[in-house]
């Protein structure tokens, strides 16, 4: 099993590309909570050139709460993170696979909420295509 599923974008730019996640990812119900600018960090912190690369942490209210009322812990694991990166053959698109990451927890009430969130996520990415 996969821990991700993505896209490539061939014909979008950087900005685009986020543009184009956030909007879809609101379509699905799910607002950016967090924006890591890994780029920026690298440089910032260790004077590393990188890659443009953020990190999306992307929520959807009414399934955070019942995925926090199923198991207290669970916030560790939220948000659901997405990543756009620049690659030399497009800008790809990535979002976590909310049923890989929730295997590691053992909580059975977790599994549909898992799978619904797998599937906005999935068709937020494909959407995109």
């Amino acid at each position: 099993m996969t821990y991700y599923h993505s896209t490539l974008l061939k014909n979008k730019s950087f900005d685009q590309a986020i543009d184009l996640i956030t909007e879809s990812l609101k379509e699905e119900g799910f607002g950016i909570l967090t924006e890591i600018d890994i780029k920026e960090t690298m440089k910032k912190k260790m004077d590393v050139d990188f890659r443009p690369y953020k990190i999306l942490g992307a929520c959807n209210p009414p399934f955070a709460h019942k995925a926090l009322m199923a198991e207290d812990k669970i916030g560790t694991m939220l948000p659901c993170n997405v990543i756009v990166q620049k690659l030399d053959e497009g800008i790809e698109i990535a979002a976590i696979d909310p049923v890989a990451s929730m295997q590691s927890v053992g909580n059975d009430s977790l599994s549909e909420i898992a799978n619904e969130i797998r599937e906005k996520l999935k068709k937020a990415v494909d959407n995109l295509n």
